[in-house]
């Protein structure tokens, strides 16, 4: 099932071909036709298929066992309905980040081998054998941060280039979204937390990141518009350990790599980050990104700074894609002339400077 949150009212529904299926509104009609329905099928829809998806996600797998049931009767009846709105097409719909209201996102820092040797070579002038770094890394242990926003944008809304911001990068990313939370969790049950997979774009300042320290508040990483994530949530269908993402930016390929290449796995990362922290249904946890990024692609100049040929300008539209799940687009805007933020919604240039992410 493909999760989507759409509309004014940002409802949940599946995407299903061409059409968005209002997965309340579809139990509400499928509630109703049934000789043993309740008798007020909006209240019991409202119930076990809400229409908000940070309720959807905490009913686990009784709640998409019930959206399941209307999409299948739905599908018996071609498609038709007692309600217009229960189908509607997804063309010219608004997209909205697949997200609960300020959920937490815990983002995986240097976790693709090719994406961390690049980033040394071109920051440092360091050429490191990847087996060796792959070692290093292991033997290190996991490393991140995390994203505190609240105006994530979905597919087709627009990111504002950041007015500190010298050098502006893409990330794009397989992020898993949590469904049971939980604390203490092991690796070898990690898949159980897991409620589904989508894409994420973690938009990166890779200038004016101020003196390295152990800890930073990542303000490079934490700005308006500093996530996109969509186009959809996969729910069901897809390992997240095995998703094969392409990033572009003005059509041009600059990432092609697969998940299977993570130096930690989803498991791993979520056994440890769960050590003494309960994590909630909706959280979200992004495994890294793939070599081809501006940072770890570009040379360095003479003054010391990276090129900036690759890295992002207003007017730009990156697409991170994955078969399976969608594509996943947006354009760069000035800060001046960006529009308002949705409703409820690294590396400094110079050497020396905090680790690339």
């Amino acid at each position: 099932m493909k999760i989507v949150v759409y509309g004014p009212g940002r409802r949940t529904g599946a995407l299903v071909g061409d059409r968005i299926v209002d997965l309340n509104r579809a139990y509400a009609s499928y509630a109703r036709q049934r000789r043993d329905g309740p008798a007020d099928a909006a209240a019991a829809a409202d119930e076990r298929v809400p229409s908000d998806l940070e309720r959807l996600i905490a009913r686990g797998q009784p709640g998409l066992d019930d959206a399941q049931a209307a999409l299948a009767w739905l599908a018996e009846r071609g498609g038709q309905a007692d309600d217009s709105q229960v189908s509607l097409p997804q063309a010219g719909a608004v997209l909205h980040a697949p997200s609960v209201f300020r959920p937490r996102i815990a983002c995986a820092g240097a976790n693709y081998v090719q994406h961390l040797v690049g980033t040394q070579a071109a920051l440092q002038g360091q050429q490191v054998d990847p087996q060796e770094a792959l070692r290093q890394s292991r033997a290190a242990g996991p490393w991140g941060f995390w994203k505190v926003v609240v105006d994530l944008r979905g597919d087709g809304e627009e990111v504002i280039y950041p007015g500190r911001a010298r050098l502006f990068d893409y990330e794009g990313e397989v992020a898993v979204v949590f469904g049971r939370g939980g604390a203490d969790i092991p690796a070898e049950r990690a898949a159980d937390a897991i409620w589904g997979v989508c894409l994420l774009n973690d938009w990166s300042i890779r200038s004016d990141m101020g003196p390295p320290r152990p800890l930073s508040f990542n303000l490079a990483k934490n700005f308006t518009s500093s996530v996109s994530l969509g186009p959809c949530i996969v729910v069901g269908e897809l390992d997240p350990q095995d998703v094969v993402v392409e990033t572009r930016v003005n059509g041009e390929v600059r990432q092609h790599y697969s998940s299977r290449e993570m130096t930690f796995s989803f498991g791993e990362l979520i056994a440890f980050l769960s050590r003494d922290f309960t994590f909630l249904p909706g959280d979200i946890l992004a495994g890294g990104t793939g070599a081809g990024t501006a940072m770890d692609s570009s040379p360095r100049g003479p003054n010391g700074y990276a090129s900036t040929e690759r890295f992002l300008k207003p007017g730009d539209v990156v697409e991170v894609s994955a078969p399976g799940i969608g594509a996943l687009r947006n354009q760069i805007v000035a800060k001046a002339a960006a529009g308002p933020a949705p409703a409820g919604a690294g590396a400094a240039g110079a050497a020396g400077s905090t680790p690339a992410v």
